[in-house]
């Protein structure tokens, strides 16, 4: 009863058609499409920062 409550217009109707699985399913295939984005984009800025300083002459650093 709660997690009708709870729940958007399209996860109530799953839950009330033995839907569970599917609300959940659909949680880790969004967790599995952001993640390895956030990590790559993170990756990313990290390496441009270590190209960055690793290029600079150190009497110019800050």
């Amino acid at each position: 009863m709660i997690d009708t409550l709870l729940a958007c217009a399209t996860c109530a109707v799953n839950f009330q058609d033995d839907g569970p699985n599917a609300a959940g399913w659909s949680i880790f295939f969004m967790l599995g499409i952001i993640l390895p984005v956030l990590g790559t984009v993170l990756f990313f800025m990290i390496r441009l920062i270590r190209r960055s300083d690793a290029g600079l002459d150190p009497e110019l650093r800050d």
